[in-house]
């Protein structure tokens, strides 16, 4: 069992890593084999309607599974041990679902054109991606994503619990991972309408998904939080009261 858990993580893991990378390719209209702006074109409403429910598929997903009422009920028929490889799983697939298919809305709705600007939200678009993964490995990488989990627990037989830690870049903004998001789905050197559109769906997303998660985690850790919130910013690292 043990092994089968480590297994099963790395799987997970691996299979996440190759998506995050393609969906890095994927929404800067790079060199993949389907991008957000390539495809054929179909009508406007129907394509966007299309869009937002993929976005809403991977919406309801991520946040459902990580509500601790779901984990409840779910771990009395996934192992503990690999409900958060699970879930990364999962996440990963609802990932993939958007990359296969996203229909595109190629209409420019903007374009800076050659220069410094265009040089520099090319820079902002691969910043945010930095944060965004540095942000992982500030709090535990291996945690996020289900492989300490496994490990830990093929050494001693439990599932490690979480911790409460604010190092570098939690002391600037409490969502350091969700900045890093919002840095690469807006910096966009020509904005399509599909770019627009999938910018603004994870943008409300975002700000949704705040709320639900940190409630879990006044749950959790109480007035810790509670004073990390008051003293830390949400998003943009803007200087709050001590």
């Amino acid at each position: 069992m043990r092994i089968l858990a480590i297994f099963y993580g790395a799987v997970a893991y691996i299979f996440f890593t190759v998506s995050f990378l393609y969906t890095i390719a994927f929404i800067g209209d790079l060199a993949v084999p389907k991008t957000i702006d390539s495809g054929p074109v179909g009508p406007l409403v129907p394509s966007a309607l299309i869009d937002l429910g993929l976005l809403g598929i991977f919406a309801v997903q991520h946040s459902l599974m990580a509500r601790p009422a779901f984990k409840a009920v779910w771990t009395k028929i996934v192992p503990p041990v690999i409900e958060r490889s699970t879930y990364v799983l999962f996440s990963t697939l609802a990932l993939d679902l958007i990359c296969w298919q996203w229909r595109p809305l190629p209409a420019t709705v903007w374009d800076v054109g050659p220069g410094l600007a265009t040089t520099a939200l090319w820079g902002v678009y691969v910043l945010g991606w930095v944060v965004l993964l540095s942000s992982t490995f500030m709090i535990n990488h291996y945690d996020l994503f289900g492989l300490r989990q496994v490990w830990t627990y093929r050494r001693s037989g439990e599932v490690p619990p979480s911790e409460f830690q604010t190092p570098l870049f939690y002391r600037l903004v409490r969502h350091p991972l969700y900045l890093g998001f919002l840095m690469a789905f807006w910096a966009a050197p020509v904005m399509s309408q599909g770019r627009l559109l999938f910018a603004l769906g994870s943008t409300v997303y975002v700000l949704v998904a705040i709320q639900f998660e940190e409630h879990d985690l006044i749950n959790v850790f109480g007035d810790r939080y509670r004073d990390y919130r008051r003293r830390v910013s949400m998003i943009l690292p803007l200087p709050r009261g001590r």
